[in-house]
């Protein structure tokens, strides 16, 4: 499945005011990998996850989903493959009820009537909030929110979701809620998190930038028990391993 693969090459990112983001990344993505981007502030993946959308262009390198490179030409095409969740839904809810917000994808590719309420009702069923339609945006919770902004990606149906701190500003209920919903999901997925006990739970593989540079890549379980891993990259290990026997011998052992 072609149209599911990302390939990110020797790509550098630097901001107008020179500061590079990005120095060098390369990774490659497959259909049904659910893949954590990890590492402390300022390491660099917010710019890669805007960088893998079209929301930025590379200074050097290039980003080529399902075959086709991430320029401002394919952008319409891209961004029917690619669904992106960004770290804020307030970012995303913008309509005055949750129906028009899931809807605004669909309609803006001028689907017919009908197809746009298949794909709203669809999208509202996959995140359980079909109660919550003619709900104003404003007037939900955190949990709320963050479901309503995915429902407005799987409206129009993209191969891949790309998401920038899913879990940020949740409580433990609506954080557990969003593990269960994702963990549902068949798309390849990408998730950029602090949260690394989320990132242990739902993906099978973790990429490690550091300072712009990708510095570890591999099975989830090995990276987030590797604690000189990752010690050197800014970050504690998840909450759920720090009690660990074995993972706290092999710290002793280092």
């Amino acid at each position: 499945m072609i149209h599911h693969i990302i390939e990110v090459k020797n790509l550098h990112y630097i901001y107008p005011d020179e500061r590079k983001a990005l120095n060098s990344v390369s990774f490659r993505i497959v259909h049904g990998d659910s893949v954590g981007i990890v590492g402390a502030n300022g390491a660099g993946k917010t710019t890669l996850l805007m960088l893998l959308a079209g929301a930025f262009f590379p200074s050097q390198g290039e980003v080529i989903v399902g075959g086709v490179p991430v320029v401002k030409k394919n952008l319409p095409l891209i961004r029917q493959k690619i669904g992106m969740l960004f770290q804020n839904p307030d970012d995303q809810l913008f309509m005055t009820t949750v129906y028009d917000d899931v809807a605004f994808g669909p309609r803006n590719y001028k689907l017919d009537g009908q197809e746009v309420e298949k794909r709203v009702s669809q999208a509202l069923a996959m995140v359980g909030i079909e109660h919550l339609q003619n709900r104003a945006p404003y007037k939900l919770s955190g949990g709320e929110k963050r479901a309503a902004a995915i429902a407005t990606i799987l409206s129009m149906t993209p191969d891949i979701l790309v998401m920038d701190e899913p879990s940020a500003a949740l409580d433990p209920r609506s954080r557990r809620g969003l593990i269960t919903l994702l963990n549902g999901f068949a798309h390849t997925k990408i998730i950029a998190s602090h949260d690394l006990d989320l990132v242990f739970e739902l993906c099978d593989r973790t990429i490690v930038l550091k300072d712009g540079e990708v510095i570890s890549d591999g099975p989830t379980a090995t990276i987030l028990t590797d604690m000189a891993l990752i010690e050197q990259s800014g970050l504690e290990a998840p909450l759920s391993l720090q009690n660990c026997p074995v993972c706290r011998a092999r710290k002793e052992s280092l």
